[in-house]
């Protein structure tokens, strides 16, 4: 799909001679482009979420909220988190494309012990009072997590002693996609041509039918690169219309 983006990206600029893009250019356009859309994604499907709980959306194929939902959880990962410090520590770092080959976006759920049991997320500022609590204390039964920066504490502190053993804490989580990278090979005297069979070739994550979404984010900020306006009102009028009629 990235190839198609970019000869449209190019076919709208070279009609009225408004420019030409590079591919380290492009590929940069590329990835903002993605992240944004991919943010509005969640944005889109919590707009769903309130419109069935208002019943006011539809069933089958005008049920959207399912249509997010799949999109999303194409981006789901379940892996194992790294411990830090020494053996029997309850402190993991959350997952990073050194951990666990992807950075996340959010993390749904934690899993942990050999019964892989959900520990409950606790806000830094509650977790002192509910250890001291003899009812409300983390257990094996009900671990609980904090979060600091780029780490993630289990409780009870001493899981990995009683029952549980090193790495039986699993994360799921979302994670960003994947940076796109239109590759290409040189051409002596002429265009760059596309050539998918690079390493480092990277393909758009988002759906098909996000291809026009993109191209049109794309051509915004090729607008603002080459200081043209009716580039950035046409695609942003483009990416309005297609906003208004997702609603």
């Amino acid at each position: 799909m990235i190839n198609q983006v970019r000869n449209t990206v190019l076919a709208v600029l070279n009609k009225n001679n408004y420019g030409y893009i590079s591919p380290s250019d492009f590929n940069l356009f590329a990835e903002q482009a993605q992240l944004d859309l991919f943010e509005d994604y969640f944005y889109a499907y919590n707009y769903q979420v309130n419109k069935e709980n208002a019943r006011q959306s539809g069933t089958g194929y005008a049920d959207l909220k399912k249509g997010y939902e799949e999109v999303i959880d194409t981006f789901s990962v379940s892996a194992t988190l790294s411990q830090i410090g020494l053996p029997g520590s309850a402190v993991f770092s959350v997952p990073t494309t050194a951990t666990t080959g992807s950075n996340y976006y959010f993390i749904n759920k934690i899993l942990c012990g050999s019964n892989l049991r959900e520990a409950e997320r606790v806000h830094q500022n509650k977790i002192t009072l509910l250890n001291q609590s003899l009812l409300t204390a983390p257990s094996d039964l009900y671990p609980a997590y904090t979060m600091e920066g780029s780490l993630i504490t289990l409780y009870p502190g001493n899981f990995n002693v009683v029952g549980f053993q090193p790495g039986d804490v699993l994360c799921q989580y979302i994670r960003f996609p994947k940076t796109p990278k239109w590759t290409y090979i040189e051409i002596t005297g002429g265009e760059p041509v596309f050539s998918q069979s690079q390493p480092d070739y990277q393909d758009f994550e988002l759906p098909l039918d996000d291809q026009t979404d993109l191209t049109m984010k794309i051509l915004q900020y090729a607008g603002v690169s080459i200081r043209e306006s009716e580039v950035v009102q046409y695609s942003s009028s483009k990416e309005a219309q297609e906003m208004q009629q997702e609603k």
